[in-house]
């Protein structure tokens, strides 16, 4: 049964991809429902949990639980928007914090009848802010830079991401998991000259990894992407052993960055984020003569959300 009319000039559909994260599904809920501007309609749509998250949705009456049998976060969120009904649809993934400005934020942008495309802040959630780990001060100051995704790549990442259903109509459905579906989508609703705004005060936070291995099965993920597409060029190998080159050396050029970064304070954290930075970009650097030495990138990509 489709929701009752909102009093609201803008009517927000919320899409929530799950998989596996009930705790998290939880909180993310639970930070919704406390915000100042509250969805019109949010929507769970699991992707193959070993548990459907019916009790937990079932404690928000303003949520709907729906299926996606097919794997990856783009069908999750494709199958959302199918269902949903507001003008305007907002993503978040199941382990983030809406901020409670999040929605009010981005309703006043909306107002502009000329926005289309919107990408916000996201922050690390941080377990101790008095005491962080090596991961969450590596990923404060490397990790979900929307920022300058927008600016410099024209996409942002689709765990804080607003759009017009009109503009999703017209770009089309999110990519499967042989693509990074966050670029592709905003790559090319930007290509097709679709606008995209960054606005700040639009903030999500977003755990960081409890492990190595979980940073580096992401990177996995993205460097079998990045390897797909170039071997497509010419020159390819001379390119990308010019890439891993200069991926491995990276880090002494990051050094000025972390010392100057306003996301994290004190010595301690920064040299906590050196020491990640290092550590995730050797690996990268080895990845990648992995690939360039024959192996698989269907290995590193095709497993993203399955065991």
């Amino acid at each position: 049964m489709p929701p009752p009319p909102s009093h609201n000039a803008i009517r927000f559909s919320v899409v929530i991809p799950h998989l596996n994260q009930p705790d998290f599904l939880a909180r993310c809920l639970r930070s919704l429902a406390t915000g100042r501007r509250l969805p019109d309609e949010i929507v769970v749509v699991d992707n193959g949990s070993h548990d459907m998250p019916e009790a937990i949705c079932a404690a928000h009456p303003q949520v709907r639980l729906l299926k996606e049998t097919t794997p990856g976060p783009g069908p999750a969120r494709n199958r959302g928007i199918a269902e949903t009904t507001g003008d305007v649809l907002a993503f978040i993934d199941a382990d983030c914090l809406a901020d409670p400005n999040w929605l009010a934020e981005a309703e006043a942008a909306m107002a502009d009848p000329k926005a289309q495309i919107l990408g916000g802040d996201v922050r690390i959630a941080y377990e101790d802010p008095a005491k962080l780990t090596m991961l969450e001060a590596y990923e404060s100051i490397y990790a979900y830079r929307m920022d300058r995704y927008i600016a410099r790549e024209g996409f942002t990442g689709t765990g804080n991401l607003v759009v017009r259903r009109a503009v999703l109509e017209a770009v089309g459905p999110f990519g499967g998991l042989d693509v990074a579906e966050d670029r592709d989508w905003g790559q090319r609703a930007t290509r097709q000259g679709f606008d995209l705004r960054y606005v700040a005060g639009m903030k999500v936070y977003h755990p960081a990894r409890k492990s190595f291995s979980e940073l580096r099965r992401k990177w996995d993920r993205h460097m079998a992407h990045i390897f797909v597409h170039s071997r497509k060029s010419r020159a390819w190998q001379a390119k990308w052993l010019l890439r891993t080159v200069a991926m491995a050396v990276s880090p002494l050029g990051e050094i000025p960055r972390i010392v100057a970064s306003d996301r994290i304070s004190g010595p301690a954290p920064r040299v906590k984020a050196f020491i990640g930075l290092t550590r995730i970009r050797l690996y990268r650097a080895t990845r990648m003569l992995w690939l360039m030495a024959g192996g698989d990138p269907a290995r590193l990509s095709g497993t993203w959300n399955r065991e």
